[in-house]
């Protein structure tokens, strides 16, 4: 998309105002954009993945004498210390061989391991069952863990019921 201003350039800042309950979109090029007095705040701010990372993960591995040897990627060779330095893991099999580890740091950033986002209006209702689907699984996973097998069973049964349906 080109500058609007200029119209020559790509349009590198992307701009949304309300007035007077009206959206306005501004797309204009970093040159024009500063001549209406736009500036990133954030420009020059150095904010390195790898050191926020590291940061992360150094609060939770704590080196112990009897530690075993670090895991390593059996696809590429990299290692979690590797990730840690770096900030980018080496192909799609450090998602597999460092899955606990990034579980345990998608908790601590972000809270969750699962994405809890918006559902857009015209999917959510063939969402319900899944979502539906997915809470019945996780009352079940814990109602195993109880040892409360009568009600793992109601579940089950709830469950291959909704399974049919979809």
């Amino acid at each position: 998309m080109l500058c609007q201003d200029c119209g020559k350039k790509k349009s590198t800042v992307h701009l949304t105002e309300e007035i007077n309950n009206e959206k306005v979109v501004l797309n204009l090029c970093r040159e024009c954009a500063e001549k209406r007095g736009f500036r990133n705040p954030l420009e020059g701010v150095p904010f390195p993945l790898a050191e926020f990372l590291a940061s992360m993960l150094s609060q939770t591995q704590i080196p112990k004498a009897d530690q075993k040897p670090q895991m390593v990627c059996s696809a590429c060779g990299m290692s979690f210390a590797d990730f840690a330095q770096s900030g980018r893991l080496g192909c799609s099999g450090c998602y597999t061989t460092f899955r606990n580890q990034l579980d345990d740091l998608l908790r601590k950033v972000q809270g969750s391991t699962q994405h809890r986002g918006k559902i857009p209006h015209m999917a959510a209702d063939g969402m319900k069952p899944l979502r539906e689907e997915r809470n019945l699984q996780d009352e079940l996973k814990r109602a195993i863990q109880d040892e409360d097998f009568e009600k793992a069973a109601r579940i089950r049964d709830k469950l291959k019921t909704l399974i049919r349906k979809t």
